[in-house]
């Protein structure tokens, strides 16, 4: 097939094409040139704003995957200028569509966030997720039954620009003790980048359109059972210190951000890592292993500068000093 991805230098969007080119297909990249530039060198691709210069790409394609689409008008101006050139417009969307995390098992049927005023495009925390859902409806107001949109929980693997799920894996990697949060019990969904490639491709193979679910794993997965297959495969010697969300919260240990790839189990998020995807799963939405995906998360980490600082996670000093407290209370 004929396939053009916006993006498709990052994240989600080089396992695409790695994906993609290991099937055969034939792809064109359409991005600024401002994320590795040097990747991918015998893949045809033009470079160029969305916003000014789509309209003046050559080709047509069986499939466009829109890896990077946060603004509505913007989306539309590149669905617009797709139009009539592309067979199935593929939209990246996110589970932060969903406004209200309070119900367990959210499916894709459930209403998305809405805006006062949806001419905004400030994307911030509190925008985003309304933003990514007026991005969806543009695409299925323009392309109808030849869209298809994936809604993903957290993606993980290696190349992850968030560093949420890789501080995890580095931090257990290094030993000692560790400050986690709330307690083993608790729950987190994520999907390894290459899997949800392998399933987009797959739907787009099979000319399936729709919106989907896109996280994981297959069973529920606890916090002590990350932590314990990050341990595993790096054979280090970690001990976790559980903290109360009580505690965490008196000390301004924020999820999401100090504490990567947990909310806390309170009525408001009860849902928040129990979203439905078993539509997706029907579809052929398969996962690797938590092992494979921390080791290959790790082998990548570690290629890193010495001096890198993740973007997500607790300093070291903070984190001794959390621990610290722990003991004296």
């Amino acid at each position: 097939m004929k396939i053009l991805i916006i993006g498709g230098t990052r994240f989600l969007g080089r396992h695409l094409v790695n994906s993609a080119r290991a099937r055969g297909h034939d792809l064109t990249l359409f991005n600024r040139g401002q994320s590795n530039p040097n990747l991918f060198r015998k893949v045809k691709r033009y470079q160029g704003d969305r916003e000014r210069d789509l309209d003046q790409l050559p080709g047509q394609w069986d499939a466009v995957i829109d890896t990077c689409g946060y603004v509505p008008r913007i989306v539309k101006i590149s669905a617009d200028a797709l139009r009539e050139r592309v067979e199935k417009y593929v939209f990246i969307s996110s589970i932060s569509v969903y406004p209200d995390f309070s119900k367990v098992g959210i499916k894709e049927s459930d209403p998305v966030g809405k805006l006062d005023d949806e001419t905004v495009e400030e994307v911030n925390g509190m925008t985003f997720g309304p933003l990514k859902a007026l991005c969806e409806r543009t695409v299925q107001d323009i392309f109808g039954v030849n869209s298809l949109i994936i809604r993903p929980g957290l993606i993980v693997g290696p190349h992850d620009p968030t560093d949420r799920f890789t501080y995890w894996v580095k931090r257990v990697a290094q030993g000692g003790e560790i400050l986690a949060p709330e307690g083993p019990q608790a729950l987190t969904q994520l999907i390894d980048a290459r899997d949800l490639a392998e399933f987009i491709l797959n739907l787009i193979e099979n000319d399936m359109s729709g919106v989907f679910n896109a996280t994981g794993p297959e069973s529920p997965l606890s916090f002590g059972t990350l932590l314990d297959t990050c341990k595993l495969v790096s054979g280090s010697d970690a001990k976790y210190v559980w903290a109360s969300v009580d505690f965490l919260e008196k000390n301004n240990v924020m999820p999401w951000g100090d504490m990567p790839a947990w909310v806390p189990e309170t009525p408001e998020y009860a849902g928040f890592s129990r979203v439905d995807f078993s539509k997706a799963m029907k579809a052929g939405l398969t996962f690797s292993s938590l092992a494979a995906t921390v080791k290959d998360t790790l082998a990548w980490a570690n290629e890193r500068p010495a001096d890198y600082e993740m973007k997500a996670g607790l300093k070291s000093e903070r984190e001794k000093e959390l621990l610290e407290k722990l003991r004296v209370q």
